[in-house]
């Protein structure tokens, strides 16, 4: 299975998403499952936030090597499952390939729950990004339990 996890700029969310998913997998002892991020609006190279990173840390995820990545069609046609930050980005990328209506969902979507939106902490303090990384943690541990 293929995951790909989109925000805006591949800076904040998804490659907090993808290192906490990737952890949370791997302490499972999951296997088969492959998990990336891409922004819609992304920089293509460019490190995650000096915040993420920060925050990653004391949640035991270390994003150092992340760099980001545009969202393009291959990527969307590879991934067997799509979960973006915002209904949003769920909107755009549905107009941009419709093809992927059926894979693509909100995080909190997925998870089951009733918030759509996962909080933006960009240009924020390290609090909003504890905030943003917490949301994310309590989808993804709904999301683990349903792909395993």
């Amino acid at each position: 299975m293929n995951i790909l996890i989109v925000c805006t700029g591949n800076t904040c969310r998804s490659p907090m998403a993808e290192g906490l998913l990737r952890s949370m997998l791997e302490s499972r002892n999951a296997e088969g499952i492959q998990v990336g991020s891409a922004g819609i609006a992304a920089l293509p190279g460019m490190m995650a936030s000096n915040q993420a990173v920060k925050v990653m840390q004391e949640f035991g995820v270390d994003l150092e090597s992340h760099r980001t990545r545009q969202v393009n069609k291959k990527l969307l046609q590879e991934a067997d499952l799509i979960l973006t930050m915002t209904e949003g980005h769920k909107n755009a990328i549905q107009s941009w390939e419709p093809s992927v209506w059926s894979k693509i969902h909100t995080l909190k979507e997925y998870a089951g729950m009733e918030e759509k939106d996962i909080s933006d902490p960009y240009g924020l303090d390290d609090d909003a990004y504890r905030k943003a990384a917490r949301e994310i943690r309590e989808a993804l541990e709904k999301i683990v339990d349903k792909l395993l």
